[in-house]
């Protein structure tokens, strides 16, 4: 039996996935208020912040607003993927400089045997997420598509506002998609299709830095859900705090 619609070539299969990811994540962003936005369920949050309030030493942005971020360091869930450059044959110095670390703390990674430590990434509010997103697939469209030559960092003016920056978002997603979606099979095998400037995207052909891409939207929008079931509930459990005798 065939289903009709379905496309099976790698490049319809990928944008289906993200297709499909992506009208899950704006149905779950439907009707996102600022105070939810910005909520920060623990203390020590990276979030978005007034320029001259941020916490982090590495906080970016063009505007008013900045994306908090810390000294460089590479998290522990990303440690196969230190082994895996390796082993392609990227070199200790070249990891060191994607991640923006020494090469004493990548030969350390690669000598960690066992599973790797606790991951103590600090925990970012929905507006921090939703940012690191936007900056992230705004860069990876002006260094495979654009003009390539403008910082990822400096591309997204972060908002308070819930509207204004989901707005803002999905208009981004759209110019990506677009581009992504008209292009050739030459251009997926191309190894630097893609000169986005932090990380492994210039050594890999652009079908793998795709499907990066897509994971990492699916991954992030997950965490979103997450955070938005959260604040649900605990809006929940004040009110019947409040109601019980």
């Amino acid at each position: 039996m065939e289903i009709p619609d379905v496309r099976t070539d790698r490049l319809g299969l990928l944008i289906d996935q993200f297709d499909r990811a992506r009208e899950m994540a704006q149905v779950r962003l439907a009707g996102l208020g600022d105070e939810e936005y910005l909520w920060e369920p623990v203390p020590g949050c990276w979030s978005i912040r007034r320029r001259g309030e941020e916490t982090t030493p590495r906080a970016f942005g063009p505007g008013e607003w900045l994306l908090d971020q810390g000294a460089p360091e590479i998290p522990a869930n990303e440690y196969d993927e230190v082994a895996r450059q390796a082993a392609g044959g990227m070199t200790v110095a070249k990891i060191a400089d994607d991640w923006s670390v020494s090469v004493e703390r990548v030969e350390q990674i690669l000598a960690h045997t066992g599973p790797p430590p606790p991951d103590d990434a600090p925990f970012t509010t929905l507006a921090w997420r939703l940012g690191h997103l936007h900056f992230c697939f705004a860069g990876q469209w002006e260094w495979a598509f654009g003009e390539r030559r403008q910082d990822p960092k400096l591309l997204v003016d972060f908002s308070p506002s819930a509207a204004v920056a989901t707005e803002r978002f999905w208009k981004s997603m759209d110019r990506w998609r677009d581009s992504v979606a008209a292009m050739t099979d030459e251009q997926l095998d191309t190894v630097g299709f893609s000169q986005y400037p932090y990380g492994s995207d210039a050594d890999e052909p652009f079908i793998g830095v795709l499907w990066g891409s897509i994971l990492e939207f699916i991954h992030h929008m997950a965490e979103i859900a997450l955070l938005r079931d959260l604040w649900r509930a605990r809006f929940v459990g004040e009110k019947e705090q409040r109601l019980s005798p």
